[in-house]
């Protein structure tokens, strides 16, 4: 699954710049600063569960069974159209996103809306929880 493609150095970029965010554990994900794309991006008010929900769900199991979706929102495409806001540029040449990026404001609502389509049988009957960590 490419997340990501090289488009070369001639392509106009409306500069969008990488981001190296390292976690507690010190692993590194490349991100794109996507602030002022965002400022223009309509909100998606797709519903999100916090944890307090969760947990009340849970409480009801009698097993309990963690299932991690790596990199979940890279599971979802981007519309060709899309690609070229989904830009960044360093020293190696201008890249735009083929998959949905960590950084975009809808991202986590279009995630939690298709985990919600794919379990809705689940989820209706108490199976599953479905949780954005």
């Amino acid at each position: 699954m490419d997340v990501i493609r090289d488009i070369g150095h001639n392509e106009i970029v409306e500069i969008t710049t990488p981001v190296l965010i390292t976690w507690h554990d010190g692993k590194s994900r490349l991100c794109g600063d996507f602030r002022a794309l965002n400022n223009y991006t309509k909100a998606d008010r797709y519903p999100i569960p916090g944890i307090p929900h969760a947990l009340d769900q849970l409480k009801k199991a009698r097993y309990i069974t963690k299932m991690d979706c790596m990199k979940g929102f890279h599971q979802n495409g981007v519309k060709p159209n899309s690609m070229k806001l989904l830009r960044i540029i360093c020293y190696m040449g201008i890249y735009e996103y083929t998959r949905m990026p960590f950084g975009i404001k809808i991202a986590p609502a279009h995630f939690q809306r298709m985990m919600d389509t794919i379990f809705q049988e689940e989820i209706l009957e108490h199976w599953i929880v479905v949780y954005i960590d």
